[in-house]
């Protein structure tokens, strides 16, 4: 298997887990604290590896997290699409952050997310959704150090498993 091969099949397991993680219902008490881990994942591979950086990669992904979690169709789509832009724009500052401030721009960055998402909602005139709705982003930020770690150590172990 290819290098190539190798690192395409580590990014398309972890997206696939965040889907999974983003569609295994919790109970309803838990439900706001879900983390958007497709966003997570994607802003991971998007700053350490330079993947997941084009807009319509974003947009498939978007699509993809609202045709299996039932939402409004494109409003995921933006929101990452926005979300990739942003990373794209800011990639070379956050990631030489050190982690507390790479933390703040993370917080930013799903912080802004909702807003696109409560933009949309509004649009749709679905309500405006509770104050919980807005804990998801610092759920996130609690887990994107562990996140970050995990992701790396997988790649690295990934690198070393190919040079020998």
């Amino acid at each position: 298997m290819s290098r190539r091969e190798q690192g395409n099949g580590l990014l398309l397991t972890s997206l696939v887990m965040a889907i999974v993680l983003t569609i295994v219902p919790l109970p309803p008490m838990l439900a706001p604290l879900k983390p958007y881990w497709v966003a997570l994942v994607m802003i991971y591979w998007h700053l350490e590896a330079g993947r997941l950086r084009h807009l319509g990669q974003a947009f498939v992904l978007g699509l993809v997290v609202d045709l299996l979690t039932g939402s409004l169709l494109g409003m995921h789509a933006l929101s990452l699409i926005i979300l990739s832009y942003l990373l794209g724009r800011f990639r070379a500052r956050i990631r030489f952050f050190p982690p507390w401030q790479q933390a703040a721009a993370i917080l930013a960055l799903l912080v802004n997310d909702r807003i696109v998402q409560l933009w949309i909602v509004v649009l749709a005139d679905r309500g405006l959704p509770e104050w919980s709705w807005w804990l998801s982003p610092l759920v996130g930020v609690a887990i994107w150090p562990w996140l970050f770690l995990g992701l790396d150590a997988l790649r690295q172990r990934q690198r070393l498993s190919r040079s020998s």
